[in-house]
Formats: structure tokens, C-alpha cells, sequence
């Protein structure tokens, strides 16, 4: 287990306010982990270790749990047994039938510090204000970062990368580890398994979210049309498409299917946090545009288990990497149309505003064109980059050229 610190230290402001921390993320993404080691940062403050109690609903101990008049039973009997309770902790709460009552009573009481996780799409698609009436902070944990997942080789595989150059690209023992991150992806439960017994853990995890948190939610019949939209994102990673593009697809194999439909299984599927949609923006008349959109992965290593080729398509893969590290890092991100031309990445924090480009490498000069003239074309003085995976620098105009395993284990951007 490796410390998260990018989430305990967003977790911290809110310690002991009065405010329900909510930690929401895909399945399986550590958010469990996240919690204990919430409870040992209260214990290193000086909290004692039976004045908190952490549950964590999928444990055998507590499946039996199902509603809140158990739930409530529980914690009464455990106050009697220690008046000193103060810290709640409930993980994967969102089996518990009227959850969201029981919190917001507790929280109402003012004794309690609280604290929840969940991952179903309840509680991933925007409907915590409904159900804990603004109560509530949301902090939304991802599968490994790069750096993580470095963090976690290291402290489990013993890997010594040396002292030369030891957290740049220019080690071949990171740039091993990037290509495997790559190919089969971070989610912290799979980190285990390699090769083929990967690929099928991230195939029931797969079928997991879609039955638990896509179908029974929303009362799906045809599974298999499911499968097929969600084999289109992720084959088209990265790309500009419509429903009319997938209209198009399923057309071939004579599968008619509407516009409404198609939409709305997409926007189960972002609901569950498998996929994020990213609009345009057009960065002349400032005006967001709809219709045509890119989607990438919450992880690579579902697209693996389910497509394949993520080496092959390294560019969308990259993509897809670098979109991940800047949602991680807080920023908020649309692609930017200039006239004929595109920008990967937008991205606006605060008052900060960042262009990025991502390419594999930079081949030849209309490559190098290709990816610079974008940026040059936009007159603002804000910071533009292109990130690939070249071996050597080339910024020019005031746009600058970084590798990507550098800017992901940096923080210039």
C-alpha cells in the first residue's frame, strides 16, 4: 500500500469542519485505501483508535447491512459501548437502502466528523447535492497516476532505478515502466496480476460496473448494444465523433438504434466514471460546441482487456494519459477549435489557462508543423505546450517541448 497523498491532502482542509466528505470513483480504484489511511493520519493527530469507526460495507462483518434502521442499530450500539465516537467512516455506503437520510440526521447531530466513499452511479453522476442538500464536499479519486504506479512498483517489485537520471525519461527502467502503464493501465486492484490474468480482472471488473452501475440502474435490456457503443469509444479514443458516427457503425450490422438512445448510454456510461466526455470550444468566440465530442478512458487497461492495441495506437494512448494527469490535477479542459485548426487541450484552473498538444514524436517537419502551428496561431500569453515522447527539446516561439514521462512526474504545468 502506498500513501495517496494527492487526495489526503485534499481531505485535509476538511478534517474536523463541519462538512461530509464524499470521495466518489470508478469501482475498485482505492478509494478503501484512501479511507485508511485517513484513519491513520487522525491517528497520527492524536485521535484515539476506538473514537472512530470504519466500516466498509463489502466486508463480511457488515454485508448484512441493507438498510438504515441496521445501519442506525450498529452505530447505537457502538456509542453505548464508547460515548467518545466522533469519527464516521462508511465505505461503499451506497447498498445501504436510504443512506443519504441517515448521514444527513447524523450530520445534523454536530458530533460527528463524517466521512463516505461510493462508486455506484448514484453517487458518481452529480446527484449528491439532491440527496445531502449541499452538505457536502466531493472528492473524486482516479486509478494511478504515473507517478503512483512508480511509487507502487518500487515498494513492491524492489525496483532500484538508480542514481543517474533516476526519475526522468532518460531511464530505461521508467521508460519499461511507462510502456507497461500504458498498455495495461493502473487501476490499484489490478497492480497484482500481469499479462493474460490482468486482462481478465479487468474484464469481470468490466462486467461489474456495467451490470451493477449501468443496466440494473437504468433498467437496460439489450446488454450486448451496450458492449457494442462502449467497443466504438474505445476504439475511437480520443477522437471527434457523433451519434451519428455510431449510428453508422451499428448500421453496418444492420442495428438501428436512434440518436436519444445512443446518448443516453453514453451518458450511463460516463455516470458509472468509465469514460469523460470533452466538448469544444472555440477559442475565437469563446462559445462551447456541441454535437461532435472526444471521450477518453478512466484507465487504459479496459481498453486493452476489451480492444487491444493500445501500443499500436500509441497517439490515442497518450492522449488519453495526459487528459487523465490534467483532470488529476484539478484542471478543467475542453479542445480548442481556431479556424481549421485544433488544440488537444484547453485547460482552465482558476484564473490559469493552459494549451497543450500530444503527439508521439516529432518525425519530420510537417510533423513538427503540425503540432506547433495550433499554438503559435493563438494570441494570448498564456503557457503552450507540446508533449511527446522525444528524446530532445525542441521549444521554439515561446511554446514548450516536454517529454510526457517528464510532465508526468513533474509539476511545471
Amino acid at each position: 500500500m502506498i500513501k495517496r497523498g494527492l487526495y489526503i491532502n485534499k481531505i485535509k482542509p476538511y478534517m474536523n469542519k463541519d462538512i461530509i466528505k464524499v470521495l466518489t470513483g470508478i469501482r475498485r480504484c482505492g478509494k478503501s485505501t484512501i479511507l485508511k489511511q485517513l484513519v491513520e493520519e487522525l491517528k497520527n493527530e492524536g485521535v484515539n483508535e476506538e473514537d472512530i469507526v470504519l466500516i466498509n460495507f463489502e466486508l463480511k462483518e457488515y454485508i448484512h447491512i441493507k438498510n438504515i434502521d441496521q445501519l442506525a442499530n450498529l452505530i447505537s450500539n457502538l456509542l453505548k459501548k464508547n460515548k467518545n465516537i466522533k469519527y464516521l467512516l462508511f465505505d461503499e455506503i451506497q447498498d445501504v437502502e436510504g443512506w443519504e437520510r441517515l448521514i444527513n440526521a447524523y450530520f445534523a447531530e454536530k458530533r460527528f466528523d463524517i466521512y463516505i466513499t461510493g462508486s455506484n452511479a448514484k453517487l458518481l453522476s452529480g446527484e449528491l447535492a439532491t440527496y445531502l442538500s449541499g452538505r457536502y464536499v466531493e472528492i473524486k479519486v482516479y486509478p494511478f497516476s504515473f507517478r503512483e504506479f512508480l511509487d507502487y512498483r518500487k515498494k513492491n517489485n524492489k525496483i532500484n532505478y538508480g542514481k543517474k537520471e533516476e526519475n526522468t525519461y532518460l531511464n530505461p527502467k521508467i521508460k519499461k515502466l511507462f510502456f507497461d502503464y500504458l498498455i495495461y493501465g493502473s487501476m490499484p486492484s489490478t497492480l497484482n496480476f500481469s499479462g493474460d490474468e490482468k486482462i481478465q480482472v479487468y474484464l469481470d471488473l468490466y462486467n461489474s460496473i456495467i451490470l451493477k452501475d449501468i443496466v440494473k440502474r437504468n433498467e437496460i435490456r439489450d446488454i450486448e448494444l451496450l458492449n457494442r457503443i462502449f467497443r466504438f469509444v474505445i476504439g475511437n479514443v480520443g477522437q471527434l465523433f457523433s451519434a451519428n458516427s455510431i449510428i453508422k457503425y451499428l448500421k453496418k450490422d444492420k442495428i438501428a438504434i436512434g440518436t436519444t438512445t445512443i446518448y443516453n448510454y453514453l451518458t450511463y456510461m460516463e455516470d458509472a466514471g468509465l469514460i469523460k466526455k470533452v466538448k469544444r470550444e472555440d477559442l475565437i468566440g469563446k462559445r462551447i460546441l456541441n454535437y461532435i465530442e472526444k471521450f477518453y478512458l478512466v484507465d487504459l487497461g479496459f481498453r486493452q482487456s476489451l480492444y487491444g492495441k493500445n501500443k499500436k495506437d500509441i497517439g490515442q494512448s497518450l492522449e488519453n494519459i495526459v487528459f487523465n494527469e490534467l483532470v488529476r490535477r484539478g484542471y478543467k479542459i475542453t479542445i480548442g477549435k481556431f479556424k481549421e485548426k485544433e488544440v488537444d487541450f484547453v485547460c482552465k484552473k482558476g484564473d490559469k489557462i493552459v494549451y497543450i498538444q500530444v503527439a508521439y514524436i516529432l518525425t519530420d517537419e510537417n510533423t513538427i508543423k503540425r503540432e506547433f502551428e495550433p499554438l503559435s496561431k493563438i494570441n494570448d500569453n498564456y503557457p503552450k505546450y507540446v508533449l511527446t515522447m522525444d528524446d530532445f527539446n525542441m521549444s521554439q516561439n515561446g511554446i514548450n517541448h516536454v517529454n510526457i514521462i517528464n510532465f508526468l512526474l513533474n509539476d511545471e504545468i
